[in-house]
């Protein structure tokens, strides 16, 4: 078996505050991390999937970007980066990559 794995770039948008009552600030998009999003027992066309899963998974709004940058079928016992950090030094995962149903 393998699993669709695909990671997200999130951006806050600081320009749509209005911090100092001066009015609309001007746009500054800034990277805010991301997120990785699991399909597991995966099987097919990947690009087809991240497709038909991008509006559960994609935001744009005037305060928030949230994008896929990357996906790719990995193996089933994979673990995300973060994942694999909580087990090195908590010893147990407690906060998975989000699991989208395909």
């Amino acid at each position: 078996m393998a699993k669709l794995l695909i990671t997200t770039q999130v951006y806050e948008n600081y320009g749509a505050h209005d911090w100092e009552g001066v009015g609309v600030c001007p746009q500054y998009w800034k990277a805010k991390g991301g997120s990785d999003y699991v399909v597991k027992k995966f099987r097919g066309d990947a690009t087809t999937a991240v497709m038909c899963l991008r509006t559960q998974i994609e935001c744009d709004n005037e305060h928030i970007r949230e994008s896929i940058i990357d996906f790719r079928v990995v193996k089933d016992d994979y673990l995300t980066e973060f994942e694999q950090s909580q087990l090195d030094y908590e010893g147990s995962i407690r906060y998975p990559a989000k699991e989208l149903a395909w």
